[in-house]
């Protein structure tokens, strides 16, 4: 169940308001982007990672991988205008594998137990997501009004990683390329090309960090995993 990671961290996160890339942003004085890629340098069955990164943090970047030694960076991808486009640069400088993992780098609560189970379903089923189900009372609304409640028993908030077959998500997004198709995440391009995408159950602390607010509960869980 070997694979290799593609990590995009090239975007500015302008929700955040950190005035810089908020992979920077330090949780218990530690960057991001380190409590990432942590996660599969401590994996054994992570072969590589492939950072996608702008070009103008190149260095920023290099140094903070010197610095907390990880060891498993292949390769440093420049990133493209969009999620979609820096996932596709660092697809190409995969090298070999048959596994591929899609993971945003503002994810840092990932656990090991979860990148297996998603790697147990992808063998099988050619691509997977994880996800865990809406909590919430979800509404349609127009013009801010209220159209309808929507029955959210089916529904599911996804996350990463996504996992998949190299052959399979490097021919989507190659479709995607020459059909100029943007979708929502990666599961997305494989949806218009009717290749299923199973769902594994995620956890409720793998957050993606977006907002300040979200800050206060990055803490709170490592706090909690001190325990």
């Amino acid at each position: 169940m070997n694979y290799q990671v593609i990590i995009p961290a090239a975007g500015q996160g302008k929700r955040m308001n950190a005035g810089k890339n908020k992979q920077f942003i330090q949780l218990e004085q530690i960057p991001i982007i380190i409590h990432t890629l942590k996660v599969f340098e401590e994996h054994s069955h992570c072969k590589g990672i492939i950072l996608v990164i702008n070009d103008a943090e190149k260095a920023d970047f290099q140094q903070l991988i010197k610095k907390y030694r990880i060891s498993k960076i292949k390769h440093l991808v420049s990133g493209g205008q969009e999620r979609q486009y820096s996932v596709y640069n660092g697809l190409k400088a995969v090298e070999e594998g048959d596994l591929v993992l899609v993971h945003d780098g503002a994810r840092p609560f990932l656990t090991h137990d979860i990148i297996e189970a998603l790697l147990s379903k992808t063998i099988i089923t050619g691509a997977a997501t994880l996800a865990v189900p809406v909590k919430d009372t979800i509404k349609r609304a127009k013009d801010g009004v209220v159209v309808e409640t929507v029955e959210r028993s089916s529904l599911w908030s996804i996350q990463t990683p996504q996992a998949f077959h190299l052959s399979i998500i490097l021919e989507a997004h190659e479709k995607a390329v020459r059909e100029n198709f943007l979708g929502t995440d990666d599961a997305s391009l494989l949806e218009r090309v009717d290749q299923a995408v199973s769902i594994v159950a995620g956890e409720y602390t793998n957050i993606k960090i977006t907002t300040p607010e979200d800050l206060y509960i990055a803490e709170a869980i490592l706090s909690k995993r001190k325990m």
